[in-house]
């Protein structure tokens, strides 16, 4: 018998069809003689309404209050999906964060777990029972209701599988894995059976959005094994974890697209210095000694403009592609090569661990994605010699 916790998004939850089909896979489960902690986020769209109810009050809204009224969400699906287990016949309880006791920082709008009790928990599991848990919400130590941030439930399943010493954290969701890139711009993807957490990490930080960031983060710290399924039809999905060994250098291509590139006029250590302050890990490079060129998300343009008293400029939109793997460092001229084959232009390129990053015109997306994915890792896995993959 394994102890799972499992997370359903707000597309697996998004009516009560969808919440009546949650059930039936977590009986299964139960069935098959495991404990099931269940972890659920928001309706699809609820929270969006909510926060749009609060903008219709005020355009900035209290921090405080938002997280109020946005962790109300949670609660709806809870009591629903606890209702449709319990008249099923198995013994099922909602909880919110607070009645779990999760607790948090106080950032509003943005908190971190800092601890999960988990004696109402195991308790509640040692009789019999389903356990389904608000997720993206806590509470901090001022007794306020805190939110995560967007995707928390990711991060609310990993925690409490991290303190229970769950066997396995099951990420449900509307594809049934982690792929080499975004199925919805190629489809010569493919799932991955097995990803490193290192891959994983690199992939959600630079576009992949099977998996929120700060829960793989969390995830790999605390070494809890996750595994990303579909919420619609029954496989294996991909398990993520340390003991991968990857074939060839790219695992795969992350792409970051809807992103602006700005030219703020004033120095590049001013601009950074700005930033870091402002809370943006945006990428930004030196464009001349009085001219600094940041890479924005379209939604983030407004808040850039207001933080930083410089005049900025709209240069084009860009997109940036990551090829992501142990090895990608050694792929830096191939990579020139294939994009000059394609008559494409990069603006700019940098490295980080296990990622080999490029910006380009957004205009170019498609064919860079489909040219990159071809070359690195579809046709590289069918050539054995890796170090070939190095030679431009």
């Amino acid at each position: 018998m394994a102890l799972l916790v499992q997370k359903f998004g707000g597309t697996s939850v998004g009516d009560i069809e969808r919440i009546e089909a949650v059930a039936e896979r977590v009986i299964k489960a139960r069935q098959q003689g495991h404990q099931v902690v269940v972890v659920v986020s928001a309706m699809a769209g609820e929270t969006n309404r909510l926060l749009g109810l609060a903008k219709q009050v005020d355009d900035v809204p209290n921090q405080r209050e938002l997280d109020v009224l946005l962790s109300t969400g949670e609660q709806v699906t809870i009591a629903l999906l606890a209702m449709a287990l319990n008249k099923r016949g198995f013994r099922a309880t909602s909880m919110t964060a607070d009645q779990v006791t999760i607790r948090t920082d106080n950032a509003f709008n943005n908190a971190s777990i800092i601890q999960v009790d988990t004696e109402n928990l195991t308790s509640l599991l040692n009789a019999g029972h389903i356990v389904v848990v608000a997720g993206f919400q806590g509470r901090d130590s001022g007794n306020n209701i805190t939110t995560l941030g967007r995707g928390g439930s990711d991060t609310t399943a990993v925690a409490i599988a991290s303190a229970l010493g769950a066997d396995e954290c099951q990420i449900f969701t509307d594809v049934d894995g982690v792929y080499t890139t975004d199925p919805r711009l190629v489809t010569a993807a493919r799932r991955l059976s097995t990803i490193h957490f290192d891959d994983m990490t690199a992939m959600a930080r630079f576009g992949a959005k099977v998996l929120q960031l700060q829960s793989v983060e969390y995830a790999q710290s605390h070494q809890v094994p996750l595994r990303v399924l579909s919420s619609f039809e029954d496989g294996d999905g991909t398990l993520v974890d340390f003991s991968v060994s990857q074939p060839c250098a790219a695992v795969g291509v992350a792409v970051m697209s809807q992103q602006l590139l700005v030219r703020v006029a004033a120095p590049f250590n001013e601009v950074a210095e700005r930033l870091t302050l402002l809370g943006f890990e945006a990428w930004c490079y030196a464009e001349e000694s009085d001219a600094t060129l940041v890479v924005v998300a379209n939604d983030d343009l407004a808040r850039l403009k207001w933080g930083l008293s410089s005049p900025t400029v709209t240069v084009a939109g860009v997109s940036t592609l990551s090829l992501v793997g142990e090895h990608v460092h050694q792929l830096q001229g191939s990579l020139h090569a294939a994009l000059a084959e394609c008559g494409l232009t990069i603006y700019q390129q940098k490295q980080s661990a296990r990622c080999l990053s490029i910006l380009i015109d957004s205009a170019d997306q498609q064919l860079a994605v489909d040219h990159l994915h071809k070359t690195f890792v579809v046709d590289a896995e069918s050539l054995d010699n890796q170090t070939f993959l190095a030679v431009s």
